[in-house]
């Protein structure tokens, strides 16, 4: 952390088009948050201008606005501040609409706020959520902001995570087609999830988590009837995490794993459970927290937290975006980062 008692949060805009750049607005005029951290946002001034008159919402009062290049010499101190990119298309963003040119603007707040954050200018780095058809149309041959933080830090595997108060969802394979995942589930690749979620739960306060995983195939693969991958993947994942010392249970049967608590609300069995896929572990995880749950990604050189939703372009520059999630995502990243 720098030689500071405020943490300074890089917070890039996400896909122009989408509510990331109303929900950065939110919290630039979150007095709250005024009073726990600083807000460097990577983007740009005319969009905000665009979306803070057709939102309804205000637009970065008393913050300093500064070019890239002020950067270099250090985020300030105290107070947010507004990194104004240069953006040619600022002018024609359509909201709500999948564009090559938000595609591209996206990716490169995401690169310069990595930069930064790898060079200690920031504490952390919290991103509001981008379009993975807009990235492909720009060209960026990413799927999703994960394996995008995992190029740029030179990451090989870095896990997805999702945090809530109450439990934590780790994803073995995350933006996959559901007919591939079974050909990427590993031994080596399960178990890697497995001891990334473990660290999450313990940087997260929980000292010796209690981690389900769940079966790949219904029923647990009911001994081999309806698939092998419990048999030859995730159970010997299993039992070399508990040789290790982690308290892991199953496979469990996923589609009875959380029966008697999202219903009710009760505390659930384990403090985290480690997914196959990305629909298997997200499905249960935003019933219970979607206002409250953030997407934390393991394994990186520094802390990166997001709002566990996607663009909402339905929603877009309409002033209806519920900042929960992302107000609940710089909440954990300054708390990570203290």
């Amino acid at each position: 952390m720098r030689d500071n008692a405020c943490p300074c949060l890089a917070v890039t805009l996400g896909d122009p088009a989408g509510v990331g750049p109303e929900l950065v607005l939110r919290m630039l005029a979150d007095e709250e948050l005024a009073g726990m951290c600083c807000l460097a946002v990577y983007g740009n001034r005319r969009l905000l201008e665009r979306v803070a008159e057709a939102a309804r919402v205000p637009f970065c009062g008393g913050v300093e606005v500064v070019s890239p290049s002020d950067v270099a010499r250090g985020l300030p101190g105290a107070g947010h501040v507004l990194i104004d990119f240069p953006f040619d298309g600022a002018g024609a963003v359509v909201p709500g609409r999948a564009q090559a040119a938000c595609g591209r603007q996206a990716y490169a707040w995401v690169e310069a706020a990595v930069r930064d954050t790898l060079a200690g200018r920031a504490d952390a780095l919290v991103t509001a959520p981008v379009c993975k058809e807009a990235f492909r149309l720009a060209g960026v041959p990413f799927p999703g902001h994960t394996e995008l933080l995992g190029h740029l830090t030179g990451t090989p595997d870095p896990c997805m995570v999702f945090h809530s108060p109450a439990w934590m969802m780790g994803l073995v394979t995350i933006h996959e087609a559901l007919a591939d995942v079974p050909g990427l589930l590993t031994v080596e690749r399960v178990l890697h999830t497995i001891r990334l979620t473990h660290e999450g739960c313990v940087r997260f306060g929980k000292p010796a988590p209690r981690i389900g995983v769940l079966a790949l195939n219904p029923h647990a693969g009911e001994g081999g009837l309806f698939g092998d991958e419990e048999a030859r993947v995730i159970a010997p994942a299993i039992e070399q995490a508990k040789s290790g010392g982690l308290d892991v249970s199953g496979p469990l049967v996923p589609d009875t794993a959380f029966v008697g608590y999202l219903e009710s609300g009760a505390k659930p069995p384990f403090d985290a459970y480690v997914a196959m896929y990305h629909d298997q572990g997200l499905i249960p995880f935003k019933m219970t927290a979607f206002d409250t749950g953030v997407n934390v990604t393991m394994g990186l050189p520094f802390i990166r937290t997001s709002p566990d939703h996607g663009t909402a372009f339905d929603l877009a520059w309409q002033g209806r975006a519920r900042a929960e999630s992302f107000r609940s995502a710089i909440r954990l990243a300054v708390r990570m980062a203290r």
